[in-house]
């Protein structure tokens, strides 16, 4: 294998890496005492952290729907008076930047780059440095005992905000919503076979 396509491979690399993504990172907090079998019902939050200036947003609306249907798949009811549980769920969206640090693809072929082989590069002209901007989003769903005010559960997924969240905000919030839900210490029942 030349040197080139060494150096090559190399460069393309973290964005090898960067295309295995799966997904947010998911973490989970619970109280341990919690009986999450003993509830039945559950409701939405009267402030909801989505909302804003006294009304509901479009991506309220999105976090409701994909929150009943992994609720209800539970088997939770939806109750609008008195419910056993509280809904609520925000979302934050950070700017950041990253540099970048990776190999000079001149690394190798000497100083001016036609010295090929005879020596390397001085170390200031070894790596090529760059800056990404980027967003990270967070969603938090919080699940609470309605009665004693009292946090039981929380979900929160972190990950890097692409193009599809703009272009398709309803489907990425209901797989992010689904992957959050998928640590929920009650599983939705198992699917019985059809009769044949």
């Amino acid at each position: 294998m030349t040197i080139k396509k060494v150096i090559a491979l190399l460069l393309a690399a973290p964005l090898l890496l960067a295309g295995c993504a799966t997904g947010p990172a998911i973490s989970v907090n619970q109280d341990p005492d919690a009986d999450f079998t003993a509830y039945r019902t559950y409701g939405f939050a009267s402030d909801l952290g989505t909302d804003r200036g006294g009304y509901s947003t479009l991506v309220t609306g999105y976090f409701k729907d994909a929150i009943d249907r992994q609720m209800q798949s539970r088997g939770y009811v939806p109750a609008n008076a008195d419910p056993d549980l509280l809904v609520n769920f925000f979302t934050r969206v950070e700017n950041r930047t990253d540099v970048v640090s990776r190999p000079s693809p001149s690394m190798g072929y000497g100083y001016y780059g036609y010295r090929y082989g005879l020596y390397g590069a001085w170390p200031m002209y070894d790596n090529e440095v760059s800056t990404v901007h980027y967003q990270m989003g967070t969603a938090n769903v919080d699940i609470v005992d309605a009665g004693r005010k009292q946090l039981i559960w929380e979900g929160v997924a972190q990950g890097r905000l692409g193009n599809r969240i703009q272009e398709n905000p309803a489907a990425v919030i209901d797989e992010v919503i689904a992957e959050i839900f998928s640590r929920y210490p009650v599983d939705p029942p198992a699917t019985q076979p059809a009769a044949e």
